[in-house]
């Protein structure tokens, strides 16, 4: 079969996987190649059992793929046959040197840009889709065109706005789609390649173009100005905590302002993923690298009331039961970071699982698609925790329930139950506020949640 367009993805992750999956669903004029330096990854990406858990990915990839879309380990004779290629590569945050802990590392991503120089026989438009500091395009302008041999590289800025547990739905039906590009002929030309394939399902008013360095700030932005939300309400859930005052009922009344809007107002144990600290951190670092300290700063403390918010968790435990939980059965309702998604990546569960063992608590934890993930993540911690995919079996015998990923499950539980089969007195620590607090003190249950008053019995 003859297509229209070739296009690479080089990464084969929670971005590059469904969203080429996705491209090649809505263009079957495209042949999509995605590429991955792991074979695990890409032989599990060609099996049933997909490397990533996703609404909605299983069906997308079985209908595309060995059509249009195709899944190799080759990155050589990708780059050498496609003519877009989109850098979906992992852009950790620097552990090491100059900038360690804030800046991103960014070895992963010059590598792929000199693997592209080298194995390109013909001109190509590349796509950064990875989170990337502001200004990354141009070195990797600078790296793709330090030939003299009639090969050119258009570079465009891509950032993806997906959220895990909903990336089909996100990416089927984007709130928009933002492509950055030189403002030169070759780079406007560029662009709108890139924008006539998302125009077949994407409204052309949902499509934004801008400048380049525009682009990849935005990312970083965005993400900060979520993750602010969060930080900004979980703060408040302290207060209300001293007050008496209802943090469900505070974020209800401020959400109803128009200028406001309710999303991302939730009190909770605080935000994980891979995505909103890391590049927050960068965003400090940013700043900082021109001289802004005091923007700097500002942002810095997204990430500190976060990493507060979950400490207090812990402390709240602590002051609850008896300021003690040494050799006391703490059960872990979830440890992916979020609902319908296996990723734990900077989840609160591994912070919360680590303080407890550090108490010397028996932790038992329970998560219906993280578990496999959760073993790797604790692989290195002395102490006792066992590994239980069922909720009422995994709170048998615990002092306490911590409720830590708001999985639908956990709303159907039979309650009376699972207190029966509990050490008493019993305790819920409701850390995404999602269960019924009066219902369960009632069945016999100490009940605290983030942002409003305790429950108790005594």
């Amino acid at each position: 079969m003859t297509f229209g367009k070739t296009i690479l993805c080089i990464g084969a992750g929670y971005v590059g996987g469904p969203t080429m999956a996705m491209i090649a669903a809505k263009c079957p004029h495209c042949r999509v190649t995605v590429v991955d330096i792991n074979p695990e990854r890409i032989a599990a990406w060609n099996s049933d059992d997909l490397p990533i858990y996703e609404p909605g990915l299983d069906e997308l990839v079985r209908t595309t793929r060995n059509r249009n879309l195709f899944f190799s380990t080759d990155i050589e004779r990708g780059i050498r046959e496609n003519d877009i290629i989109f850098v979906s590569v992992n852009t950790p945050t620097k552990s090491f040197g100059l900038g360690a802990g804030m800046a991103a590392d960014l070895q992963y991503w010059e590598k792929t840009a000199r693997q592209i120089l080298e194995f390109s026989k013909s001109s190509k438009i590349v796509i950064e889709k990875s989170t990337l500091p502001v200004k990354t395009a141009l070195a990797m302008e600078r790296i793709l065109n330090c030939r003299d041999n009639g090969i050119c590289f258009d570079v465009l800025s891509n950032p993806e706005f997906l959220a895990e547990g909903t990336a089909v739905r996100d990416l089927e039906h984007p709130d928009r789609i933002l492509i950055g590009s030189r403002d030169t002929d070759s780079g406007l030309k560029a662009r709108q390649t890139l924008v006539d394939i998302y125009a077949n399902w994407v409204p052309r008013q949902r499509i934004i173009t801008s400048g380049i360095w525009s682009s990849e700030l935005s990312k970083l932005v965005s993400n900060a100005f979520l993750a602010q939300r969060i930080s900004s309400i979980n703060a408040i859930s302290a207060l209300c905590e001293k007050t008496e005052a209802d943090v469900t009922e505070v974020s209800r009344a401020i959400g109803m302002d128009t200028r406001i809007g309710p999303k991302f107002l939730n009190a909770s144990i605080g935000f994980g993923g891979s995505c909103f600290k890391k590049d927050i951190l960068n965003l400090v670092y940013l700043c900082r690298y021109y001289g802004l300290e005091e923007v700097a700063h500002y942002w810095e403390n997204v990430v500190k009331i976060n990493d507060y918010q979950q400490e207090r968790f812990i402390r709240n435990m602590m002051g609850a039961m008896f300021n003690t939980l040494a050799g006391k059965g703490i059960c872990l309702w979830g440890f992916a970071f979020k609902a319908n998604t296996g990723d734990t990546r900077e989840s609160p569960a591994i912070f919360i699982a680590r303080r407890l063992l550090e108490e010397r608590a028996e932790v038992v934890i329970s998560d219906p698609k993280a578990l496999k993930n959760a073993r790797s993540d604790l692989s290195g911690v002395e102490g006792r925790v066992r590994y239980v995919e069922d909720p009422v079996a995994a709170a048998e015998g615990c002092h306490a329930i911590a409720l830590l990923t708001e999985w639908h499950l956990y709303h159907e539980l039979d309650f009376q139950k699972i207190f029966e089969s509990m050490a008493q007195p019993a305790f819920i620590f409701d850390g995404r506020n999602i269960l019924d607090h009066k219902r369960c003190f009632d069945i016999g249950f100490n009940v605290y949640p983030v942002g409003k008053p305790p429950l108790r019995h005594f």
